[in-house]
């Protein structure tokens, strides 16, 4: 194999060797100078090469391929004189329809076969003949078996997107399709990775291939901004709203894993009002090829997608790509967030993390010998202030629009008493902002992230909780007038004290629960804070007052007055004095807390839960 690590930039494509009628389209279209891919594999392709080439998706590769491909079919005829092979119908017709763009000019017919669709029109096109067949290897079989196609005299095979034709399971159709092509064939193949299975069948079908890789990996992703979000999996949804309302974005495409949760979230972001469709393998061609259109269109805002869908997807204007379901794999991965950063733009991929994937991102990082940043959810604060820039643009706009009737509106609200600028300013902005959905929040809380966000980050990054003293936890207690009699647990005044006034989990202690008052065990400095913001707390739908206790004298126990309710040690006995005793305990002496056997199983905060009972 001759190979080509580095490519030329900035050619143009009148020194490549194309015909001049395809030369005219291509400035019709815009194309001013070629890619790396381009500008490397369209001369040797021109030549009759075979070309085994490594590019990431959205690097231009399909008028890498095409171009040469339209230029070796440019006289036409009613003979197939060159097949390509996508993966996904998607892809086929997204290929077929740029293949049609570069031959405007010449007598090539393209005919585009895929499953899904109805043979009758398919069996009618290739009967009337065609210069180039596009489809996937499944369907292009099919014909080849019923004897409606005839690859006899083909003069080249495109294999597009190699790798993802193996992942779904192809590979042994397209063996099949190419063992059915003359033995002088040239044989293009296209892989943004280069599995060993692929690698077999280039040495089995290709003919001292010229390798083209424009990057130096095949896995190449350094031009997106990649980061990640720990969030538990039942607050994907939420963490994906906010998401999608905190980023300055275009047209988003999120990743689900299944087609039942793509059309879930489709359905949830929708009742949002955010400009939202679903893309999976359960639809009709025709509902497909209509979102497709939408996207394409720039009429869809967000798109929620499946992998094997969304193979279809090459569109220039995609902004951020979300990861909502961690993909299995390196390779699955980049053929993600692949579907943005294309020619040349500024692309942002964000992969959302459960506790449990932390490995599996953890070798994906390993793979691509590179970092992601980790990303917080965005609070209220900075969603507002999004949505508030978002409305100052609508109102620039407006004001360079004026309107004679509304200035005469005004000016007659102005001649009323009870009107002032500052008033219909103010009551216009309200109106405005409610219609648009805007907050407008600005307490402290509004600049927090959601409870179940905090301390999300990678764990890697900070120390674990609960690495401080356990005596350190319970410099002091705070009070709550309500006990086991309102059936509080301790979960309820961790999660009060967590998600009401901020602090984290690993700061409360001790948790005692007894028939009419619980007290808490904190740090000192962040008992003082709390109080210093909070009177009342919300417990298990009860505003309950919340101060400080008094210190327990020497000998005291917990002994609160006449109330000697248990305290909860981390198996759920009961290890305090009154009441039965707990496992463990001796029985009688009342003050007594030696546990049998010197065993300790009073109540300590366990240090992989907040709080246990």
């Amino acid at each position: 194999m001759s190979e080509s690590e580095t490519a030329p930039e900035g050619v143009p494509f009148d020194t490549l060797g194309l015909d001049e009628r395809i030369l005219q389209a291509v400035a019709v279209l815009g194309f001013k100078a070629a890619t790396p891919i381009q500008a490397a594999a369209i001369k040797p392709l021109i030549d009759g090469k075979d070309v085994l080439g490594g590019a990431r998706t959205g690097s231009g590769k399909t008028a890498a391929f095409g171009l040469p491909l339209v230029h070796h079919a440019r006289e036409g005829g009613k003979d197939v004189k060159a097949l390509v092979l996508a993966p996904t119908r998607e892809l086929a017709i997204q290929v077929s329809e740029a293949l049609g763009t570069f031959a405007t000019k010449l007598p090539i017919r393209i005919t585009c076969i895929y499953g899904g669709s109805p043979y009758p029109p398919q069996f009618r096109a290739l009967k009337q003949g065609c210069s180039i067949v596009v489809g996937t290897p499944g369907r292009i079989l099919d014909h080849l078996n019923k004897g409606t196609l005839d690859l006899s005299k083909i003069e080249t095979v495109v294999l597009d997107e190699a790798d993802e034709m193996l992942r779904m399971g192809f590979i042994d159709d397209v063996e099949t399709l190419l063992a059915a092509t003359p033995d002088t064939r040239q044989v293009v193949l296209f892989s943004a990775t280069m599995p060993s299975a692929i690698q077999r069948v280039a040495k089995r079908y290709m003919n001292k291939p010229e390798v083209i890789q424009v990057e130096s990996s095949a896995l190449a992703v350094d031009h997106i901004h990649q980061r990640f979000i720990r969030v538990p999996q039942r607050h994907k949804l939420e963490a994906l709203i906010r998401v999608l309302q905190g980023e300055e974005r275009g047209t988003t495409l999120v990743f689900a894993r299944t087609r039942k949760g793509c059309a879930e979230v489709a359905d949830e972001l929708g009742k949002r009002g955010l400009s939202v469709d679903a893309l999976h393998g359960d639809m009709a061609q025709p509902a497909r090829e209509r979102v497709l259109g939408k996207l394409r269109s720039k009429r869809l805002g967000v798109l929620i997608a499946t992998d094997v869908a969304a193979r279809g997807i090459d569109v220039d204007h995609i902004t951020h790509v979300i990861n909502l379901d961690l993909p299995g794999g390196t390779e699955e991965y980049v053929h993600r967030i692949g579907r943005t950063g294309r020619a040349g733009r500024e692309g942002k991929a964000i992969s959302f993390v459960t506790p449990g994937e932390k490995r599996r991102l953890h070798f994906i990082q390993k793979d691509l010998k590179i970092r992601l940043e980790a990303m917080a959810v965005p609070s209220d604060a900075i969603i507002a202030k999004k949505q508030q820039v978002a409305l100052n643009n609508v109102l620039e706009a407006a004001r360079d629009t004026p309107n004679e009737q509304i200035a005469k509106w005004l000016e007659d609200l102005l001649a009323e008493d009870a009107w002032t600028v500052e008033a219909v300013a103010l009551a216009a902005l309200q109106k405005l902002a409610d219609n648009s959905g805007v907050q407008m929040r600005t307490d402290v809380q509004a600049d927090k992230a959601p409870h179940w966000a905090r301390n999300q980050g990678d764990r890697n990054d900070r120390p674990p909780e609960r690495e401080r003293p356990l005596h350190e936890l319970n410099e002091v207690e705070v009070f709550f007038p309500i006990g086991r009699n309102a059936n509080v647990r301790p979960g309820d005044f961790v999660g009060a004290l967590a998600n009401e006034t901020g602090i984290s989990g690993g700061t409360i202690g001790r948790v005692t629960i007894l028939d009419t008052k619980t007290f808490v065990g904190l740090p000192k400095e962040v008992a003082d804070a709390i109080l210093a913001k909070h009177s009342m707390l919300m417990i298990r739908g009860n505003e309950v007052t919340i101060s400080l206790a008094r210190p327990r004298q020497r000998g005291e126990g917990d002994q609160r007055g006449q109330d000697r309710g248990p305290r909860f040690n981390d198996r759920g006995a009961r290890g305090d004095r009154g009441g039965r005793p707990g496992p463990g305990f001796p029985r009688g002496g009342e003050n007594r807390r030696t546990p049998n056997k010197g065993r300790d199983t009073r109540w300590k905060p366990n240090r992989n839960h907040k709080v246990t009972r």
